[in-house]
């Protein structure tokens, strides 16, 4: 099957550079009512920056979102991260839930794990001052794909951890083309940066974690 790759209008240089190495070399990938472009380098996909929503159509969006803090399904859903992050803390752990949304849960969960945890969100609780703390773990569930500037925050993120510390992140994985041109989760205009295992070993090499993948959508980077 000949999957379409179309012919992407290029803005500028900088329209379509890597959101996260910064390669100019990105080559189309897939197209539909979106463009999709390739890093060769990092093995992200991303959308072009040109066709990024604002601020306020991203909010539209999210202001739609049912998920509640005593969903249980939802619960279990975030159990995929939960489970296998506590068993790598330390009692009484520090921790930064980024990207909590509207009705923080993880959160809520790990706190009844017995640690402490802060919030941040752009829209819903914007507090710029948690970065100024370091953390023995941060989590990031169904948010990666959503940032306009990964590169940057991804490594923010780190530098906010302590030695020793864990980045969680959860986030549906990019397979093949194949995949990708019947996957439902291109579908959602808020997701723009898709990662693949290859991104996150890029990463891993460049930050020197310790990288392992307890579940299909789940990775976690340590920092040495």
């Amino acid at each position: 099957m000949v999957l379409k790759a179309g012919n992407i209008l290029i803005n500028s240089i900088a329209d379509t550079s890597c959101p996260i190495c910064l390669t100019t070399q990105c080559r189309a990938y897939y197209q539909d009512k979106r463009d999709y472009l390739f890093c060769p380098i990092c093995s992200l996909v991303f959308v072009p920056k040109h066709q990024l929503l604002s601020a306020n159509q991203e909010k539209a969006v999210y202001d739609l979102h049912e998920n509640s803090i005593v969903d249980k399904g939802y619960q279990r859903f975030l159990e995929r991260l939960s489970i296998p992050l506590c068993k790598r803390l330390k009692p009484n752990s520090l921790g930064l839930d980024f990207g909590s949304g509207p009705t923080p849960t993880l959160s809520f969960m790990l706190e009844n794990a017995g640690h402490t945890v802060n919030i941040y969100d752009p829209f819903y609780a914007p507090n710029n001052s948690v970065f100024d703390h370091k953390y023995d773990f941060i989590v990031a569930t169904e948010v990666v794909e959503h940032l306009h500037h990964p590169g940057d925050e991804l490594d923010l993120l780190w530098s906010c951890l302590k030695p020793g510390g864990t980045l969680g992140i959860m986030t549906k994985r990019v397979i093949d083309q194949q995949a990708f041109s019947n996957w439902h989760y291109k579908n959602d205009q808020t997701h723009v940066c898709f990662f693949s295992l290859e991104t996150f070993q890029w990463l891993g090499k460049r930050w020197g974690a310790q990288l392992s993948a307890p579940e299909n959508d789940v990775v976690f980077f340590q920092k040495v």
